[in-house]
């Protein structure tokens, strides 16, 4: 199967001396769903960093669909990062707007941006913006104003914003660390019946029987290198559970 995003050998370190990444390697399929399991320190936002091409690796590469991100200039980096969205901790909403303006928002790199500023949309965009509100479980909200919904329903508008964008990667960076128990389930079911429909989904988190229940593969991270990549049926808990036991020692 092939791969939808690759690393391999990603090298980062900060202050010369900081090694925050140190030869990672990761392939994540269309349709899997990766749980990257770590500390505090572990090289797991820095790994995100470089995976969108928001930072760039000392050394490595990281291939979306095949093409290079530290290989391509600027509009070549725009076009790959059109696959791929980045749904944060604290959502990222625009809190005065609906749920279904946050999620025509993903059109942004499709649209042009006077329609964005304006939130002047043809019908097709807003067919397809609704259509992802649905899939999420959101319709009912889509008139609710972000600062109206719980944590849970607007990280879920964040995931229904990024199958907007058409992301065929969706990387989720502790998508339920500020989530109530019951909300981190409901997100993380959402995170699994889209990758179950080909999108290849990479979440970090550190809350590892979230990880095993939910996740196709668990990759764990101790201070910026790979210590375990598995199915979720064949990872040693316990091991995982003794990362957390020890001090990472990357930033």
């Amino acid at each position: 199967m092939s791969a939808a995003i690759e690393v391999e050998g990603l090298l980062k370190t900060y202050g010369g001396d900081v090694r925050a990444l140190s030869g990672v390697a990761l392939s994540v399929a269309a349709g899997e769903f990766v749980a990257v399991l770590g500390p505090s320190g572990a090289g797991k936002t820095t790994l995100f960093r470089c995976m969108t091409g928001l930072t760039r690796a000392d050394a490595g590469s990281v291939r979306v669909h095949g093409r290079d991100l530290g290989a391509v200039d600027a509009r070549g980096l725009r076009a790959a990062r059109r696959h791929i969205a980045l749904i944060f901790q604290q959502f990222n909403l625009i809190r005065r707007l609906t749920a279904l303006q946050n999620v025509l928002a993903g059109r942004l790199a499709v649209v042009p941006t006077w329609r964005v500023l304006l939130r002047h949309f043809p019908a097709t965009d807003r067919d397809l913006a609704l259509r992802c509100l649905d899939r999420v479980g959101m319709m009912e909200r889509a008139k609710a104003r972000a600062d109206q919904l719980s944590g849970g329903q607007q990280q879920r508008v964040a995931i229904a914003r990024a199958l907007a964008q058409e992301a065929t990667v969706i990387l989720a960076d502790e998508p339920v660390a500020s989530l109530d128990p019951e909300s981190a389930t409901g997100v993380l079911e959402t995170l699994r019946t889209v990758a179950a429909a080909g999108v290849a989904v990479v979440a970090s988190l550190h809350q590892v029987h979230l990880a095993m229940t939910y996740a196709d593969r668990i990759v764990a991270l101790r201070a910026g290198s790979v210590v375990q990549d598995a199915p979720v049926g064949r990872i040693d808990q316990r091991a995982i559970e003794q990362i957390y036991e020890r001090n990472g020692e990357a930033a």
